[in-house]
């Protein structure tokens, strides 16, 4: 009883109810500050950025990007790339999808497409158990992904040696688990690329197999490289997305005059943009249900 009394006294002095009200003024003004600030990069974004003339141009993918479930704007930079170059058996991989939620593939997973995610985490199983209605449209694989292991991964998914589109995120390895895929031809590839490091830099980290990320700029590897490592593969780069965390590889093969050309890290490099991705403001992100019947 003593406490409760105390409680009510320190409650009604005039200095602590003056400190609630500054407290309640300054969440206010912090939660407008950072209104104003959603509403300049949305207009940075849907004015200035559209009508500048290295965006605007038309075989530049950057125009087209919307996000879903993608953690920037790839889902519509994938869906543009699908749209010059045709689907065939609209059959994903992703290696590193996390909780799901917020991924490449969740999206066309949700439009019909069928594939495989493959993921080290622990939670990754519980992940698939909660969506009975993708049962027979995913599989799942839940793995540690390296340069050794990863075609032997994709083939227990039972992967086809050529199939649409492969996403690629493993932090720290990315690099090495592209390289590890020689027998893998897939028709457009998403990769993680370390944008730290200016578009002319070929750079990666020290392989080590068991190796995850740590938290630094310590990752992936330079757009220059992965741009020569794709191409060693046959492949060409052909955008980025504006926030500067993924790069787009379409098999060379397909690309004809549909991209804007020099397919190089120094024409197609987007920096790091990354606090733009904690502006978004909108409902809780899901996978959406698959196509009604």
């Amino acid at each position: 009883m003593l406490s409760e009394s105390l409680k009510k006294i320190y409650a009604a002095l005039p200095i602590i109810r003056e400190l609630r009200m500054i407290r309640s003024s300054l969440e206010k003004i912090s939660s407008g500050i950072e209104a104003v600030g959603t509403l300049e990069a949305v207009r940075f974004l849907e004015l200035e950025l559209k009508a500048h003339p290295r965006y605007a141009a038309p075989k530049r993918l950057a125009a087209s990007e919307f996000r879903v479930n993608s953690q920037n704007g790839e889902d519509g930079i994938i869906q543009e790339i699908f749209r010059r170059v045709g689907t065939t058996d609209r059959y994903f991989v992703e290696v590193g999808v996390a909780d799901g939620v917020e991924c490449n593939t969740a999206f066309l997973l949700s439009q019909g497409w069928s594939g495989a995610w493959i993921d080290g985490r622990a939670s990754f199983q519980k992940l698939l158990d909660g969506r009975p209605e993708f049962r027979g449209k995913l599989k799942g694989l839940q793995s540690f992904v390296t340069r050794e292991n990863i075609a032997g991964l994709l083939k227990q998914v039972e992967a086809p040696a050529e199939f649409d589109l492969l996403s690629l995120d493993i932090d720290r390895n990315t690099y090495y688990a592209w390289e590890g895929l020689k027998e893998f031809r897939p028709r457009v590839v998403v990769i993680e690329y370390n944008s730290v490091v200016p578009p002319d830099g070929e750079w990666k980290p020290t392989y080590v197999a068991d190796g995850v990320w740590d938290g630094t700029n310590n990752y992936g590897a330079s757009l220059k490289s992965l741009e020569r490592l794709g191409a060693e593969r046959g492949y060409s780069l052909v955008g980025c997305e504006f926030n500067g965390v993924n790069a787009f590889f379409v098999r060379t093969d397909l690309v004809g005059d549909k991209f804007e050309a020099p397919f190089t890290a120094e024409n197609h490099y987007e920096p790091p943009r990354f606090a733009l991705a904690r502006l978004r403001q909108g409902h809780l992100p899901t996978i959406l249900d698959p196509p009604g019947r």
